[in-house]
């Protein structure tokens, strides 16, 4: 672990490599595991801003979900994520004709429909984000159906860190990026 800024990021995402290899594993993480996608607390009112929007990039399934049970809730862990069809995929997924599981809200951003391109945790993953009151943790998330990705990111020899660019970027700032790369290069030397 390395301290930057008002950050603690582990290693792990200047050491490992990954590119999501989304033919391989169709979309699985955003329609495996037991919650939504975490979302930060003005990501709320955004999913409830643009539903009307959004709503035509939707399949049936998700947004009966997001009707009766709304745009976001509360998980078992007391943060907000992304609503769930029956306890399974998210509700913001549409499936491609491929059956890969895609994202309804970046289909809407990729038309033109919203300036929103989705909620930053998906954007970001494998990298996961957690705030302490004093620090925020940077940490990349293993999960064995990432593991296509893993091998694909080997061969092409591309960083997490450079993978997700754009959404550290996005949730941290330029120059926090820019002080990562640097300490990625001075930590591949070692």
């Amino acid at each position: 672990m390395f301290q930057l800024g008002k950050t603690i990021v582990s290693e792990e995402i200047i050491e490992n490599d990954f590119v999501c290899n989304l033919n391989a594993c169709k979309g699985a993480c955003c329609v495996d595991g037991n919650a939504g996608a975490p979302l930060e607390d003005h990501e709320t009112e955004i999913l409830v801003d643009i539903f009307n929007v959004i709503k035509p990039f939707l399949r049936s399934e998700g947004i009966a979900a997001i009707e009766d049970q709304g745009a976001f809730v509360k998980g078992e862990d007391g943060e907000w994520e992304t609503t769930l069809v029956n306890n399974s995929e998210c509700a913001y997924v549409v499936y491609a004709d491929d059956n890969t599981a895609k994202c309804g809200i970046e289909e809407a951003y990729n038309q033109g429909a919203v300036l929103w391109k989705k909620p930053v945790s998906c954007h970001m993953y494998p990298v996961r984000v957690r705030e302490y009151s004093e620090l925020t943790a940077v940490n990349y998330h293993k999960w064995q159906i990432c593991n296509t990705a893993c091998a694909l990111g080997e061969e092409l020899k591309v960083p997490v860190y450079k993978f997700v660019k754009e959404a550290l970027i996005r949730k941290f700032g330029e120059d926090w990026y820019e002080e990562l790369e640097q300490i990625a290069v001075e930590h591949s030397k070692s």
